[in-house]
């Protein structure tokens, strides 16, 4: 993944991404209609809810090199620290995940309510995940455990009922000769190792591309999702050839918006932040760690709680997005025990909630989720974005979901400017029915005196119009 704890990694990331996605026109716009697209990505923009998993061998050393932590995500430990290729080709003699389980996988990620999952085929240090003609340092032929995890849990998918996608890093590969690399530590060179130099088109040719060919064929359905990750290096010849290979395989298939070389993809990608208001009109998924590292790091215990996954889950959706939320597994292939602890608890409210979350649209509010203030200026110098965090809505035909946060003392909740005429109102967890009165200036709603959750309590309001009608400008 891109950003990186406590580095100045995130803004150089960021700008690449901005620059490439700015520069970008939808490619798929032009052989697909707009029924063609619904249609292809009617299961994404209904599942909402994804489980994102960094995996690889940096997670042998787990954010330490001889003995000394290393600054930075424990994914770019080889960058950060600058490891020499001889040395960190070592790694997978070290790496033997025997307790990896793909069904527990799975039915973690089903159980916290999640509806697919996108795993690191092959991350920035150029390790696949898969067996690979392509090259030997890969997971079967380079390490003791020699078996392939991605045809396990595709396997895993098919038994429960999860889609699969995979990541894969075609641009940045630090093993390979000619990959490249964002530079950081203020060196002269992107790359650290002579071993590393070499020509990117023939990387592309000769790696790269027969891998991504790999993985869309070798796994049956699967992928359904493929994420790419930052473009550099890349120009619109070398993206041509990944563009080209995954239409003439997977041509159903979602893929992002960071393969680069004017390819915009299908999905926006917000890193660790929700964007204010969206991207109204754009497919788009936030991705965000559960603690501050992508791959597994050790030392990294600064877990996000239960309450903020919900509230993100909650304004993700109010938005129209997606939330792909990360775990980073040890080199023992397990998932850590805190990040197995927040996903039952999140799946505990999604099994009561879930209504309010899948196939859901955005709300026709706005207004609720915070406002640019008019003095204070964010780091780019533009206004600040302060969010609120009282509710968040959601809408299906016929039904318009509140999520409360804070449950108002008054017993009152308004709904300021629906215009739509409101037929019933129950609380979901229990289908008690609730009071309401209506006027022209919207509705109110009789709450009972302490809140069902006390997370997050849903109320669907059911209206009389399919599409809820609100006289207020978001």
């Amino acid at each position: 993944m891109l950003k990186i704890k406590t580095s100045i990694i995130p803004l150089v990331v960021a700008l690449l991404v901005a620059v490439s996605v700015t520069a970008q026109t939808n490619q798929t716009d032009k052989i697909e209609t707009k029924e063609q697209r619904d249609a292809r990505m009617a299961w994404w923009r209904d599942a909402k809810f994804g489980l994102f998993i960094h995996w690889g061998v940096y997670s042998v050393p787990a954010g330490e090199w001889k003995g000394k932590p290393i600054w930075g995500g424990g994914e770019w430990i080889m960058n950060c620290g600058e490891i020499p290729v001889a040395d960190y080709q070592e790694l997978p003699k070290k790496f033997n995940p025997a307790k990896f389980n793909a069904d527990d996988w799975v039915k973690a990620a089903r159980d916290a309510g999640m509806k697919y999952m996108v795993i690191t085929s092959k991350h920035h240090d150029g390790f696949a995940m898969f067996k690979s003609a392509a090259s030997p340092f890969n997971i079967v032929d380079a390490t003791p455990f020699q078996r392939d995890p991605l045809a396990e849990l595709a396997a895993a998918c098919r038994k429960y009922g999860l889609k699969l996608g995979f990541y894969y890093s075609q641009a940045q590969d630090w093993n390979h000769p000619g990959g490249s690399a964002i530079k950081v530590n203020k060196r002269a060179n992107a790359h650290w190792d002579s071993a590393q130099d070499g020509d990117m088109d023939k990387y592309i040719d000769e790696i790269a591309v027969p891998q991504v060919k790999e993985i869309l064929s070798n796994y049956g359905e699967f992928p359904a999702v493929l994420w790419w990750d930052t473009a550099t290096g890349m120009n619109k010849e070398r993206a041509e050839k990944f563009y080209k290979v995954v239409k003439e395989l997977k041509p159903g298939i979602i893929m992002n918006n960071r393969l680069g070389g004017g390819f915009k993809g299908d999905t926006e990608t917000p890193e660790q932040h929700i964007p204010p208001q969206g991207y109204p009109g754009r497919d788009w998924e936030t991705c965000m760690t559960m603690n501050g590292t992508w791959g597994y790091k050790k030392d990294d215990n600064n877990w996000k709680s239960t309450d903020t996954l919900i509230r993100n889950l909650c304004d993700i959706a109010s938005k129209g997005g997606n939330y792909l939320l990360n775990v980073g597994p040890t080199s023992e292939g397990l998932i850590p025990q805190p990040s197995l602890d927040h996903l039952a608890e999140v799946g505990r409210w999604m099994k009561v909630n879930g209504e309010a979350i899948y196939g859901t649209g955005a709300t026709p509010f706005g207004a609720e989720a915070g406002k640019f203030s008019a003095t204070e200026k964010d780091k780019n110098g533009k206004p600040k974005y302060i969010a609120s965090w009282d509710w968040r809505c959601t809408t299906k035909p016929g039904k318009i979901y509140i999520m409360i946060f804070n449950w108002p003392a008054s017993g009152k909740f308004e709904l300021p400017g629906l215009q739509s005429k409101v037929t019933g109102v129950y609380l979901l967890a229990s289908r008690q029915d609730l009071k309401f009165s209506q006027t022209d200036a919207g509705a109110t709603l009789n709450l009972p005196a302490t809140a069902p959750d006390k997370l997050a309590s849903v109320i669907c309001v059911e209206i009389a119009d399919g599409t809820a009608r609100v006289a207020v400008s978001k």
